[in-house]
């Protein structure tokens, strides 16, 4: 599995508003600064993580972003299942029911599903406020993921 660059930088994206939040909303350019990512990939990855109610836009001149839950409310696996799609490491483990027809047979399943579970057991088990703790301060700009 191969994360890509929209789920690392809307990963980076939401620490840096959580690190940086002084009660205004921060501005998409500010966090592109602090980031080195472009304003414009930020405006297509923002769109998603608006859509799904993660941060809310302010309009103005005081304008920007601001999350609507607090960091601990949001897990690295909620924002990457968001930007990525399913985690799964094969397809036939993508939906609630394994429909393979080779299932019963398949003598490498449980490697797979045991992979999905670690990868699961990680993503959904980290959270923003465990990020921003772990890189020992509430600065934005003092992490890269």
């Amino acid at each position: 599995m191969k994360i890509s660059t929209k789920g690392r930088y809307a990963l980076r994206m939401m620490c840096d508003i959580a690190a940086n939040d002084n009660g205004s909303a921060i501005p998409l350019k500010e966090i592109a600064a602090r980031q080195n990512i472009s304003v414009k990939y930020l405006e297509q990855i923002v769109i998603l993580l608006s859509r799904a109610g993660f941060v809310k836009s302010v309009r103005g001149a005081q304008g920007g972003y601001k999350l609507t839950n607090p960091p601990k409310y949001y897990t690295v696996g909620m924002i990457l299942r968001l930007t990525e799609g399913s985690l799964a490491p094969v397809s036939c483990l993508e939906d609630n029911v394994n429909t393979c027809g080779r299932a019963s047979e398949c003598r490498t399943l449980f490697v797979w599903e045991q992979l999905y579970s670690a990868i699961c057991n990680v993503v959904d088990n980290i959270t923003i406020e465990d990020i921003l703790m772990h890189s020992g301060n509430n600065r934005g700009d003092d992490y890269v993921i």
